[in-house]
């Protein structure tokens, strides 16, 4: 059952790329006239997964509340949203006449109720593959995701899927997005081609090629022209370049995000300079690789026997620069426990996996002491069959191998998420003034990671889905 959402949504993006509009347009037109009931805006197209409207006011009651700031589970209460956004949380015993006055009231004495799930490591289009991406979209909305971080890809199809999914005519998450910058040498990676097709690799604004000639203030503000939220820094920069880059960036506003090593840049000047979150704990690990390796190309295996048993002291170092610096840390655990999977199933393996799930989560729990804010990243899809997102057994990794809390773990994938996108103001966190995303459970996800896939229902932007209306995903859309 879809609840509420009468032609809502926001200023209008990128342009269906490659063709895809009038095709797109005619067949959601179509499911309009055979389902009348679908909301259908003005230009005719057909929103069913639309923001609720201002005005339609919903009271959600009963349930115990884990608002996502780290706090206590609240029990008996209350949350009122008017169209997408949360306007009042209280004790469900504190509502009044006036409260209840034209408000759709849900009742959901017994469940527990936590913010929309945030996956801060998502890659959406490399290649661009619309059916691919609307179903893992949907997956994610109907698992409780409410908001990914798209890590770099081809912006043009990035930008039309989160057009679609914040007008609600297809179920999915608000997709924040990072343009990469990579030295020349890395444009030729064939995946670049992939996700600049129809423009040389590196010089498309959304994957710009970086060296002592470029003008940075204007190549950062292509990549802002882009809809990107942040520069994301990847491969074959020096340490100068990095400093450069990210200074640049912060200055125009955007965030930045990198890999632990930017190739040959060590983790230690990618601390530095001040980045605002690093992906992949094991890139980290190079810091005390001796040789380190120069390239992305040449991703050695890390020196394990060093990282496993005990606090590493350079590390250590390095994790309370991070610490200080409010540099958060994107583990990708999920990553890991997938190469370690590949490797049983293939012992002869080439090239070798250059770190195991056993040393990441060792190094992640050493960040963790040393007082580094880690977020839940996947970087990566399960097979079509997979009833549920990744970030879900990210989460059970986090916990399980690295040490976190059960509310740490959850905030990592909630208002740390959030953070991690620069949009802690609007998402989250269960909160008056913010968008209504949030979940509804059966069972309460404090006692058990597990429970998360009790979903009752997914809430995003004021719109209710119920995990009984999910359609999994067919061979056909994900081979």
């Amino acid at each position: 059952m879809h609840y509420p959402g009468k032609n809502g949504g926001g200023p209008r993006g990128a342009r269906h790329p490659r063709g895809w509009g009038r095709t797109w347009r005619f067949l959601l037109l179509a499911a309009a006239l055979a389902v009348p009931a679908i909301p259908v805006a003005a230009d005719g197209v057909p929103r069913p997964y639309a923001p609720a409207a201002p005005g339609v006011r919903v009271i959600y009651t009963g349930a115990t509340l884990i608002d996502g700031r780290g706090g206590p589970a609240q029990a008996g209460m209350a949350i009122i949203t008017d169209g997408e956004r949360i306007v009042e949380v209280l004790p469900a015993a504190n509502l009044d006449p006036a409260r209840r006055a034209g408000a759709a009231i849900i009742d959901i004495d017994g469940a527990f109720v936590i913010p929309g799930l945030i996956d801060s490591h998502q890659h959406m289009a490399t290649p661009p593959n619309r059916p691919r991406a609307e179903a893992q979209m949907r997956r994610d909305l109907f698992g409780g995701i409410t908001a990914v971080r798209d890590m770099a890809d081809d912006l043009r199809a990035v930008n039309e899927y989160a057009r679609a999914a914040r007008m609600g005519e297809i179920p999915g998450p608000d997709i924040l997005a990072g343009a990469i910058f990579a030295g020349p040498d890395f444009f030729d990676d064939p995946r670049t081609a992939a996700a600049a097709e129809g423009v040389k690799p590196g010089s498309a604004p959304w994957m710009r090629a970086v060296d002592d000639d470029t003008d940075l203030a204007e190549a950062v503000t292509l990549a802002r022209g882009t809809s990107a939220v942040a520069v994301k820094l990847y491969d074959n920069l020096r340490p100068q370049d990095v400093k450069r880059i990210t200074a640049e960036a912060h200055r125009q506003g955007m965030m930045v995000w990198a890999h632990g090593m930017v190739f040959p840049t060590p983790p230690d000047a990618v601390v530095a300079a001040g980045v605002n979150s690093i992906s992949h704990t094991c890139y980290l690990a190079y810091q005390i690789s001796d040789p380190r390796p120069t390239t992305y190309k040449d991703r050695r295996p890390v020196e394990a026997a060093k990282l496993i048993g005990g606090d590493n002291p350079e590390m250590a170092k390095l994790f309370g620069e991070m610490a200080t610096k409010g540099i958060l840390l994107d583990a990708t655990l999920w990553v890991y426990r997938e190469y370690d999977r590949r490797l049983a199933a293939n012992p002869d393996m080439k090239p070798r996996p250059h770190c195991s799930l056993d040393v990441a989560a060792a190094l992640t729990a050493q960040a963790l002491r040393a007082g580094v804010t880690v977020v839940a990243g996947t970087d990566g899809v399960p097979p079509a069959a997979h009833p549920w997102p990744a970030l879900h057994d990210e989460l059970e990794l986090l916990h399980d191998r690295a040490g976190m809390s059960t509310a740490a773990v959850i905030r990592a994938a909630t208002l740390d998420g959030a953070r991690a996108m620069g949009q802690e103001a609007e998402m989250g966190s269960v909160e008056p003034g913010k968008l209504a995303n949030f979940v509804v459970l059966d069972k309460d996800p404090l006692a058990d990671l597990s429970n998360l896939r009790t979903l009752r229902f997914t809430v995003k932007r004021g719109a209710r889905l119920d995990r009984t209306d999910y359609r999994p995903i067919t061979a056909e859309e994900m081979p």
